[in-house]
């Protein structure tokens, strides 16, 4: 990397750090608070890269923990809150989000959209490139592929409940398609335990060492919203809601739009 292009990208970051604090309308808080953040996956590629930025022009400090958006894995957002880990803010799925609020562990009127997503699929590099570009390639894709793997959060949720009954293969693929637990499915197909993986787009795009197939057909494909919440008992009501707002902030819509989600306030 040149000096020159070293240079471009810092003066870019500080540019995006300005934006940021201006498109919000607040200055620097008059004490650094600490927000603790718990999130799923389908946002984190955003989140990882904005949160550093919001660090830096607030001084405020976020302390993230991590967990599926449904299902009861003991890492999982649900299963956290059950148990009474506290946190300011949880970001997750909207319709797990939504039950939340419904359970009394989001406080009401508090949800934020920030970022729409959207199922994919992955295979190793090296290994043949099925063909998902239709509902029916994407029919005989499952049926050819010798194990596939998927999220046991709301991605996956979708196809072994319903995507897999509407094509009419959930008989052929129960004993060859595998739920996975607490890591990407891309680390899964990385090692070489499924042949294909389905996951958000967002989630498998980081796996480089991975080809990246392509989303699912649109006829079948599964839009779901990544959303924010203020959680119930926040110890920094006002420092979250402030971060809530920053995640959404158009300036931010860049760095949301790279790692493969559609920013909210564009999304139809």
């Amino acid at each position: 990397m040149t000096l020159h292009r070293t240079f471009t990208g810092i003066s870019r970051r500080l540019a995006l750090v300005t934006a940021l604090g201006l498109a919000l309308g607040a200055s620097l808080a008059a004490s650094a608070a600490e927000i603790r953040v718990v999130t799923s996956g389908g946002f984190s590629a955003a989140y990882d890269q904005l949160i550093p930025l919001y660090e830096q022009a607030t001084g405020h400090k976020v302390v993230t923990a991590r967990g599926a958006s449904i299902g009861n894995a003991p890492d999982s957002i649900p299963s956290r809150l059950a148990r009474g880990e506290q946190f300011d803010i949880v970001i997750l799925a909207d319709a797990g989000l939504d039950a939340l609020t419904q359970q009394g562990k989001v406080q009401a009127g508090s949800r934020v959209d920030l970022a729409r997503s959207m199922i994919g699929m992955s295979v190793r590099k090296g290994t043949p490139k099925p063909d998902i570009s239709t509902v029916d390639a994407l029919k005989q894709t499952l049926l050819n592929a010798k194990s596939i793997a998927y999220s046991a959060s709301a991605s996956g949720t979708y196809l072994s409940t319903e995507l897999f009954q509407r094509l009419g293969v959930a008989d052929q693929v129960k004993d060859k398609a595998k739920k996975i637990y607490s890591e990407r499915v891309g680390a899964v197909v990385l090692r070489g335990e499924a042949e294909i993986g389905f996951q958000q787009v967002s989630e498998l795009l980081p796996f480089k060492e991975l080809d990246y197939v392509g989303a699912l057909p649109d006829e079948v494909q599964q839009r779901v919203f990544f959303s924010a919440g203020l959680a119930t008992g926040a110890k920094e009501p006002e420092a979250a809601r402030h971060l809530i707002r920053y995640l959404a902030a158009p300036a931010a819509a860049g760095i949301v739009r790279s790692t493969g989600m559609e920013p909210a306030n564009n999304a139809k």
